[in-house]
């Protein structure tokens, strides 16, 4: 009986591991070399393979497993797998792969339609010593999440991206040993979906909701001390924030000191420079914001320009926090508003008999200035030459040409009342009855 089209197409991890590290793409040899005995007729396996410790195998159709005692043999030392952009949709398969690698630490699922397929409990201890998993854009559900961090004693990092989930289903048991969770690109919105995190993980560190609608930070400070004992990490950047309460609840965190918060709605109407100058100063403990360190000298700016920032709005509207840095600082002056117009001086221009008086401003360059006086005396366009005479030390000085076209005018320390003598540039001529 002919194989169908279907049978045909699919291709095993075993299949894939051999074709890609086959001793023939590797002539010199690369990684570790794992020797094997004469393999079995029809074994996909080669005599001899070059494996590294880190496998990737990302988008090469796999949807089996293959031989499980191949697996053992070949990946006896591997510590690391992708298999994002595959094909496989059993956890049996997936399981199988797992259960002969006994030193996977990281694993990585990511892309592949496990949607609706849940792992049984039975079967989840296989993955007992992993520590980093990523289940990024699988639409797993949160039971099989439940499953896994339930079986998983050293999972450190959870990546659970873009699974479209819009809300948490909470754990009946707890997984102490998460430290990172990364649930960006989903649709959460509420801070009591949130919150469910700090129950199932609580000795979790880094919180990264990035690209999620959470529109507020709820709790009081002894829930948020409860929930987030550890939590010193936390990344909010495009969610739904709007109101500068929710930054202050931040500071419930206990050991709180890393904030992300970029692209919130509570932002927008500030410049660049208002939104860290504002934040920061909200933020007291916050050591690294928005992916930069903060130092003294910028933190004590921001609380100065904090202070200057509220101190003309009505009692009743100042921010409790403004209170503390005004014990701190106390009342402090408005800045003195510094000029940085252009500055303009008048001088006189000589073009032979004929003098006019000229307004220069300083920061255009000495070929803007030739363009401006062309065009203003209407000199000829075939060529000036432009001097400065200082007029309190042309006796010392004497004339001095202004030659450098990208020059400011500044540089010449031009003042009101010096002059600027402006002569037709001559050609020189050398002929043989000069000799």
């Amino acid at each position: 009986m002919e194989s169908s089209s279907d049978e045909e197409e699919v291709r095993t991890f075993v299949q894939v591991l051999s074709e890609k590290y086959n001793p023939e793409n590797f002539p010199y040899g690369q990684g570790l070399g794992v020797v094997l005995l004469p393999s079995p007729p029809g074994s996909p396996v080669k005599d001899r393979l070059f494996l590294p410790s880190v496998l990737v195998l990302n988008d090469c159709g796999i949807s089996k497993a293959g031989d499980k005692s191949d697996i053992a043999t070949l990946c006896a030392h591997v510590v690391e797998l992708d298999l994002s952009y595959n094909q496989l949709n059993d956890w049996g398969e997936i399981c199988t792969i797992v259960s002969n690698i006994p030193h996977l630490d990281f694993l990585n699922l990511s892309m592949n339609p496990l949607s609706g397929v849940e792992l049984e409990p039975s079967m989840a201890e296989i993955f007992s010593r992993v520590r980093r998993l990523v289940l990024i854009n699988t639409h797993v559900s949160w039971d099989t999440v439940h499953t896994l961090t339930q079986h998983t004693p050293e999972l450190e990092e959870l990546f659970l991206c873009l699974n479209g989930y819009n809300s948490v289903s909470e754990s009946q048991t707890s997984c102490p040993s998460l430290r990172l969770l990364q649930i960006t690109d989903n649709q959460l919105q509420e801070w009591a979906e949130v919150r469910k995190f700090g129950l199932m993980y609580p000795c979790l560190s880094t919180l990264v909701l990035a690209n999620n609608s959470v529109n507020s930070v709820g709790d009081t400070q002894e829930t948020l001390q409860r929930l987030f004992p550890n939590l010193r990490s936390i990344n909010l950047n495009n969610s739904g924030l709007s109101k500068w309460e929710d930054i202050e609840r931040l500071n419930l965190f206990p050991k709180l000191e890393e904030v992300k918060a970029k692209g919130i709605p509570l932002l927008q109407p500030y410049t660049p420079q208002e939104r860290r100058s504002l934040l920061l100063a909200q933020l007291p403990s916050v050591v690294v914001l928005n992916g930069g360190a903060v130092s003294n000298g910028e933190r004590e700016d921001a609380e100065r320009f904090f202070i200057r920032y509220y101190q003309d709005c009505p009692q009743q509207e100042l921010p409790e926090r403004y209170h503390i840095l005004v014990s701190k600082y106390g009342h402090l002056a408005p800045l003195a508003e510094v000029d940085l117009s252009p500055r303009c001086t008048m001088v006189d221009v000589r073009w032979g008999e004929r003098v006019e008086a000229v307004s220069l401003r300083l920061e255009q360059t000495v070929c803007d200035l030739k363009k401006h006086l062309r065009a203003l005396l209407q000199l000829p366009t075939n060529g000036i030459r432009l001097f400065y005479i200082n007029r309190e030390m042309c006796s010392v000085l004497g004339p001095e040409e202004l030659k450098c076209g990208s020059r400011a005018l500044h540089s010449y320390s031009i003042r009101d009342g010096d002059e600027i003598l402006v002569v037709p540039k001559v050609k020189s001529r050398c002929s043989s009855s000069d000799l």
